[in-house]
């Protein structure tokens, strides 16, 4: 039961949620058979390195009622499939160039009832709206990534981190750091997570 793993670090989810996040295996492996989202390798760790991963970005914010949040490359829905159930009231916009996945995360989504997701597709550069927060899972490196997104943030921050990027990536990222040019915030998700899979998986904040 993929609830079982993340009722060790988020407590408080309601029965309704703990549903959500047990049916996500069985919607995935349903889906991942017609359209390969998800490596065949990862599927049974589903729960631990993607949805316990894609939830690493609540360890370092909650996201508020009323907040706009963009899943640029978001792929299968990964991260923001698991962060749209634990936030119900904040509003996720998921969005890939890759279309066939994109039906993936409208059937999952439509299937668990998430009435605060869109899913679209289109490459983050023709998105015209602005956000709160923009949320992707090492889609491609810091300095291409940042020129997608520049300029899509709202001006005005509401909540305790202000408005930026929450970047899911892993391994040693120094060199690309310097690289963007940009100024980030690591957050190490070993330390709030105990599997080995997170040693090296951290969340790069970068402000907006």
């Amino acid at each position: 039961m993929i609830s079982d793993e993340l009722l060790k670090y988020f407590p408080n989810l309601t029965a309704h949620q703990v549903q959500q996040f047990n049916r996500l295996q069985e919607l995935y492996t349903f889906w991942n058979n017609q359209i390969n989202v998800i490596s065949r390798k990862d599927i049974d760790f589903l729960g631990e390195r993607h949805v316990l991963h894609s939830l690493g970005i609540a360890k370092i914010v909650s996201f508020l009622p009323g907040e706009t949040v963009l899943d640029v490359g978001t792929g299968g829905g990964f991260p923001g499939i698991p962060l749209a159930i634990l936030f119900p009231e904040t509003q996720f916009h998921l969005v890939d160039s890759i279309g066939k996945k994109i039906k993936v995360v409208q059937e999952v989504s439509k299937a668990l009832g998430l009435k605060n997701v869109k899913a679209t597709h289109q490459r983050a550069e023709q998105i015209d709206e602005k956000f709160d927060f923009i949320v992707s899972r090492a889609v491609t490196q810091l300095k291409d990534f940042y020129p997608w997104i520049r300029g899509k943030f709202s001006k005005t921050s509401k909540n305790t981190l202000s408005n930026g990027i929450l970047y899911l990536k892993g391994g040693d990222l120094s060199q690309e750091i310097t690289e963007s040019g940009l100024k980030v915030t690591q957050y190490y998700l070993k330390d709030y997570f105990d599997e080995e899979f997170f040693e090296t998986k951290q969340v790069i904040y970068i402000k907006g």
